[in-house]
């Protein structure tokens, strides 16, 4: 999501304070730190990998075939073929009275030998299904470097100008023949060592070495139900959801959440899954790290400016959501104030990582106990004092000021380096607020669709919109957090706030449900949904500013082993002849239509190279950083590092419908999240398909660029959209009904109904 930002800012030869400094570790020595790195985080889960080495056989198996053995060997059979009296002679001889061990030490040693070639045999078969992506991309094979050079040339094509581009050109047939074979040999070198070639530098380079606020440029949100809240009791909302994620990590360390499966039948690499609690962000000077705790029993709580420890676990396990309700009530009812300069303390999370970095040496010092407890729990929780989510009385409003609290707030009240924020509202709303280093979107989006359809649909709320359950009177009290702040660090957090503020209120977002059509319309168009919006996005985007520009779309690569995240570049040649086409007033309704699928059959092209590991963006990216440490000057890599992303997209995946019930509860389905925008002059738009009629939008701009306004790229969608639809026969009804209706819907034609238009789930709730 919020990727492209950090991607197009990253500077790897940068100091803190800006100067120029050389990457001293020499590309080899870089290239055996790497897969250093790979080989201990094997060892640290040594068991785990064990079951997993051996799948699918398991230690049981090895004991059936080792008792069939000695069974066999019992009945003077002897299913070794003489291999196992071979054994017996090479083992020492410890006299007649041991002649019986070493029997069964020769059938243990068969069992084994005979276990592992069974495994060994299984692991061949399945590496060659599972490495074989031609079902996604036809011909299958790998790429070669000047096949992906001509693909960048050609996805650069439609921005540049005829100089520009013989420029470009020049600069990338000179690339190749002088610097390409060279730094390809030590990718290659790389990708034989370690786990993946790319994703430990790009989780350095592209995030822990960004020295930029964590606010807006790289942190990203994730939203609530859109229609409803299942109780407006603040506590009780923060009881349900805190223990249903706990009891998402529960699953997690016992290992019973099933890795996601790719058009139902290929399984997702699980990585990222394993930070998503008790891990932090720490700020360094030139870099920073993750820490990663092995279990945290608390989580920290800010209300009104105060920080507090509240348990999450008794003697007998995870408290229930009753009692967890019961803590969160006392910090809401406890009056005492904040102490001086303690509200704003949390800004220094949003300010300059360098900043913020040297501030923090003296919190470990003078507060070391504090800062432990908010940087050693298994995520931050903000109990907001103000309401946010849908309303009635202004519906655009209300949810354009629900995404700006979720992603920024108001700059002082998250912890912007925790792995997420949960954050409630005072009205029952929740919402995440999601550190980006640690983990891409789609693994925080499977943890909150578990979360929001157990606390709603599993857990409950009683009849007057608690936590089911009694409260438990013994528990102690949340314990008040302290922080002696020393004077150098008054400056510091003032400085931070008012940056953090400047940052906020620069930001312009904007949430809108398109309830004319969705998912199902667009298969019945025999086309893909995700192409289809792309397209829909290129024809808005042209009509917002008048030209074509590079469009960023994050897609996933974790077919891969470590795999991330790679970059669809859905400005294409065939995608700007259809925007072309659409604008034109002689191009008939049916030329439209053959361009648009020309484009859609390209973008889908493009997904499944990407995905499949022959994507451009990343393999160049680490060409980039090896240039670096080779010490190296490449005009081409230069250009391609300072190209910037004016439109940059994300698709919100709904991974686990099967949680939701979509037809008779269509309001209880997440409504996605969104991200700040990537330039200064660009916009960031997210959107998912909540079931199959609604598609929502979330749309980020600065305030402060004049050719940017999100609301107006809002319209301009929702115009894309319907245009679009109407090459169909189906969709020039649904174009005529739209116009038919006017302004009359309160909220932009048919995009906001203004009641419930589903029935309610078992559980107290409130429309709006």
């Amino acid at each position: 999501m919020a990727e492209a930002h950090q991607a197009v800012g990253f500077r790897p030869s940068l100091t803190s304070d800006g100067a120029e400094v050389e990457l001293s570790a020499p590309v080899l020595q870089e290239i055996y730190l790497s897969g250093l790195r790979s080989w201990k985080r094997h060892l640290s889960r040594f068991w785990n990998d064990f079951l997993t080495g051996v799948f699918p056989a398991s230690p049981l198996s090895w004991l059936f075939l080792f008792s069939a053995i000695q069974l066999a060997w019992f009945l003077q059979l002897d299913p070794s073929l003489g291999l196992m009296e071979k054994i017996k002679e090479l083992l020492p001889d410890w006299g007649g009275q041991h002649h019986r061990l070493r029997g069964i030490l020769a059938a243990a040693l068969f069992a084994s030998c005979l276990w592992g070639a069974l495994i060994f045999t299984l692991h061949v078969a399945l590496r060659l299904l599972l490495s074989y992506h031609g079902w996604l991309l036809e011909p299958h094979g790998a790429m070669s470097s000047p096949t992906k050079t001509w693909l960048y040339l050609e996805s650069v094509r439609p921005v540049l100008s005829h100089e520009d581009f013989d420029w470009t050109a020049a600069l990338a047939k000179e690339f190749l023949r002088l610097q390409a074979s060279l730094l390809q040999w030590h990718l290659r070198l790389k990708s034989w060592w370690a786990s993946n070639y790319v994703s430990d530098w790009w989780e350095e380079f592209v995030y822990l070495r960004s020295r930029n606020s964590l606010m807006v440029n790289s942190n990203y949100y994730m939203m609530d139900f859109l229609y409803v809240t299942p109780t407006p009791v603040q506590a009780a909302r923060a009881g349900n959801a805190v223990h249903a994620l706990l009891l998402y990590r529960h699953r997690l360390d016992r290992q019973e959440i099933l890795p996601t499966l790719l058009m139902g039948m290929r399984p997702l690499c699980s990585a990222q899954y394993e930070k998503i609690f008790n891990t932090t962000r720490i700020p360094g000077v030139q870099k920073d790290h993750i820490r990663h705790l092995g279990d945290s029993r608390h989580v920290a709580v800010f209300h009104r400016g105060r920080f507090f420890r509240v348990g999450t676990h008794s003697r007998s396990g995870l408290l229930p959501p009753r009692a967890l309700e019961q803590q969160f009530q006392r910090i809401l009812d406890d009056p005492s104030p904040a102490c001086p300069h303690e509200e704003h303390l949390a800004a220094l999370t949003a300010a300059p990582r360098d900043l913020w970095a040297q501030v923090r040496r003296s919190l470990k010092t003078q507060a070391e106990d504090a800062l432990e407890a908010v940087e050693g729990a298994a995520f931050f929780v903000s109990l907001d004092s103000e309401p946010q989510g849908l309303t009635r009385e202004d519906p655009a409003a209300s949810l354009d000021a629900y995404a700006h609290a979720l992603l920024a707030g108001r700059g002082h009240d998250r912890w912007f380096d925790k792995s997420f924020t949960l954050i409630v509202f005072s009205n029952g709303k929740l919402g995440l607020n999601v550190e980006h280093s640690w983990a891409d979107c789609p693994i925080s989006g499977h943890m909150w669709e578990f979360t929001l359809a157990t606390e709603c649909f599993q857990l409950g709320y009683s009849a007057d919109g608690h936590c089911k359950g009694h409260p438990d009177p013994s528990l102690p009290k949340p314990q008040r957090l302290h922080w002696d702040l020393p004077e150098k660090v008054h400056l510091s957090i003032s400085l931070a706030l008012r940056g953090a503020k400047t940052l906020s209120g620069d930001i312009d977002c904007h949430v809108f449900p398109f309830s004319h059509f969705g998912k199902s319309f667009i298969k019945r168009c025999h086309l893909s949904s995700d192409s289809f919006i792309q397209m829909a996005l290129q024809l808005a985007h042209f009509r917002d500013r008048g030209q074509f520009c590079l469009t960023y779309e994050s897609t996933m690569t974790r077919l891969f082993l470590e795999g991330r995240t790679e970059t669809v570049r859905s400005c294409t040649k065939e995608a700007c002849s259809f925007v072309n086409a659409m604008e034109d007033k002689g191009k008939t309704d049916p030329q439209c239509l053959a361009l648009l699928r020309l484009a859609v059959d390209k973008h889908q092209a493009l997904l499944k190279a990407a995905m499949s590991g022959q994507g451009v963006d990343r393999h160049l990216f680490a060409l980039y950083i090896v240039s670096q440490f080779l010490h190296l000057q490449s005009p081409f890599l230069d250009q391609v590092h300072s190209e910037q992303w004016q439109l940059a997209t994300s698709q919100i995946p709904v991974q686990q419908i099967h949680l939701f019930d979509v037809h008779n509860h269509p309001d209880y389905v997440s409504s996605g999240g969104g991200f700040g925008p990537v330039d200064d002059h660009g916009y960031g738009v997210s959107y998912i398909f909540m079931g199959d009629n609604t598609i929502t939008f979330h749309i980020s701009s600065k305030k402060s660029s004049t050719k940017t306004d999100s609301h107006r790229l809002g319209q301009h969608i929702e115009d894309a959209l319907l245009d679009m639809a109407s090459l169909f026969q189906e969709g020039k009804r649904l174009k005529q009904g739209c116009r038919g209706l006017g302004e009359d819907s309160g909220y932009r034609c048919g995009s906001l109904p203004c009641h419930s238009r589903g029935s309610r789930a078992p559980t107290t709730s409130t429309n709006f």
